[in-house]
């Protein structure tokens, strides 16, 4: 029996990493089944994710320790994944259901290595729809303020366990210090008309204006609003003959792409942060 694991680390690029790193894993009879490398010149720094098959008496906290000397030697900020567990994932949403719609979906047919534990919204718009796919929903109004709304939010979602957070178009902009509490593991999606569209109806102001493409983006949340590293983008032509009701769709059908690309990305750990840019390997 065999187990498979995924390492990434980041670290100062230098000479004898990739030597150093498979010469570890094969002394703990590791076979490396998929590796991919980066080295980013302008910034002196390498990145690495390897999928590797490992005897099934190797844990990952023995191979945590076995690859320790190795990380110390070259100052890496290594981690170790089981591939076989999917990540826990808490999705928030508003009252446009179409992100949440196609990702309870492509979880339950296992499309994305997650495990829904849980829907938060500050609307009950969609409880009938996570309940009927047999994950918990929690109601969290703005009735006592922002404040008080963002601490249950922190409590459901650490009962969760969730290591993942979603905002499938959670129309809500969390503070500082939340953005700062789930730091490199929140991840948002957008309309790519951003800066030019802020606000309501951003379709409508493209369509007013003759937009020729419409597009979407998914990035990590940080406290610079829609700002934050970015993780997909994609875009679609559209032509004058579409209607108002047409771009919405588009824009619709595109969000829902790019967001559940970058989820299973993150949940593959295939993206690195680089600073406020994103490694993701293929």
């Amino acid at each position: 029996m065999r187990r498979t694991y995924i390492v990434t680390l980041t670290c100062a690029d230098r000479i004898g990493i990739v030597a150093d790193v498979a010469g570890c894993l094969a002394a703990q009879d590791c076979n490396i089944l998929e590796s991919g490398q980066f080295g980013d010149g302008v910034v002196g720094r390498f990145f690495m994710r390897s999928v590797v098959e490992a005897p099934n008496a190797l844990t990952l906290d023995a191979l945590r320790l076995a690859f320790a000397p190795v990380a110390a030697r070259y100052g890496m900020d290594v981690r170790f994944y089981d591939q076989a567990a999917p990540t826990p994932t808490v999705i928030m949403v508003s009252r446009l259901g179409h992100c949440l719609n196609d990702l309870l979906f492509r979880a339950r047919i296992g499309a994305l290595p997650i495990d829904i534990r849980a829907v938060v919204s500050n609307h009950e718009d969609f409880r009938d729809l996570a309940e009927a796919s047999g994950v918990p929903f929690h109601h969290l109004p703005l009735d006592a303020g922002k404040a008080a709304q963002e601490a249950r939010l922190i409590e459901a979602v650490e009962a969760s366990g969730a290591e993942l957070i979603v905002l499938a178009r959670y129309m809500q902009v969390l503070s500082p210090e939340l953005c700062a509490r789930w730091s490199e593991r929140t991840i948002n999606i957008h309309h790519s008309f951003l800066p030019s569209f802020k606000g309501a109806k951003p379709y409508h102001r493209a369509h007013a204006l003759g937009v020729k493409l419409i597009g979407a983006t998914a990035h990590y949340v940080t406290s610079d609003l829609d700002e934050g590293p970015i993780i997909e983008q994609a875009v679609e032509r559209v032509q004058h003959s579409l209607s108002i009701a047409d771009f919405v769709a588009v824009g619709r059908d595109i969000e829902a792409q790019v967001l559940a690309r970058a989820i299973k990305w993150h949940a593959e750990r295939r993206i690195l942060l680089n600073g406020s840019r994103t490694v993701v390997f293929p």
